[in-house]
């Protein structure tokens, strides 16, 4: 049992072969995909792909960072509208801060994210935090919320030891970890080792972050089992012990645990 916490399998990378894709998460033991939306022209293709494929695949709402700009009202009055209705979103998603390319729209992405996270908490949703060169705002504007009920993921954590500890302090949030872990000149599983193993979960982030040994090539979530060994390597563990815990992690965030 392998859960890709987030995959972006609804992205026009995967429109020529979707069916095998799918057909090759499942055969690497793939029992849940989860997807986070990006902006308005996601949601389409992304309700699409998770009713094709109901009961594998589920959808989350929510406005990404990079595609925050002036019009960003609209956008948030889209979400809204998505999430008025009774409806199968999962989470609140992918949301946060993106510093990277671009800090013109910082002030609206710190809107954005905030309004999100309120939203998160009216309707019990967990949220699925992205983080690109901004962790000490994402820390601020999450800080007064420790104690409120809030959980989630931090997706695709590839930070230090202290970076971790300080994500630890968030009860009912998890640890993002995907194909970085795999990259040579990456520090993330001597990181690892200050996790406990109940705090992460595995994604693919799909068609991005491939691991070795498929890096360079379109990632797809039966490559999460790459992923999967190098993190039971850094824990010492099986393998099979490690898919157990980290499926059960993502499934309590996401409220599907029996």
């Amino acid at each position: 049992m392998l859960v890709d916490s987030h995959s972006h399998l609804f992205l026009e990378e995967f429109s020529d072969d979707l069916p095998q894709v799918m057909q090759r998460a499942h055969d690497a033991g793939v029992t849940h995909i989860f997807m986070p939306n990006i902006d308005s022209t996601t949601i389409g293709p992304l309700l699409s792909v998770c009713n094709t494929y109901k009961g594998f695949c589920f959808p989350m709402i929510g406005l990404h960072p990079t595609s925050v700009n002036e019009s960003y009202e609209k956008e948030l009055d889209i979400v809204a509208h998505q999430l008025a209705p009774f409806n199968e979103y999962v989470a609140i998603g992918e949301i946060g801060l993106d510093l990277y390319w671009d800090k013109t729209f910082l002030k609206e992405q710190l809107i954005v994210f905030e309004k999100q996270i309120e939203w998160a908490l009216e309707y019990h949703l967990p949220i699925v935090v992205h983080c690109r060169e901004a962790f000490e705002y994402i820390y601020k504007v999450l800080e007064p919320y420790k104690k409120s009920g809030l959980k989630g993921i931090f997706h695709s954590f590839t930070g230090t030891s202290e970076e971790a500890e300080k994500l630890l302090e968030f009860p009912d949030f998890m640890l993002g970890i995907n194909g970085v872990v795999t990259f040579k000149k990456s520090q993330l599983a001597d990181v690892l080792k200050s996790i406990p193993l109940t705090r992460i979960v595995l994604e693919t982030d799909s068609p991005y972050l491939t691991p070795v040994p498929n890096r360079g090539r379109r990632n797809e979530s039966a490559y999460i089992k790459d992923t999967l060994i190098k993190v039971a390597e850094a824990y010492e563990k099986m393998p099979e012990r490690v898919a157990e815990a980290t499926s059960e992690n993502a499934l309590k965030v996401f409220g599907m645990l029996k």
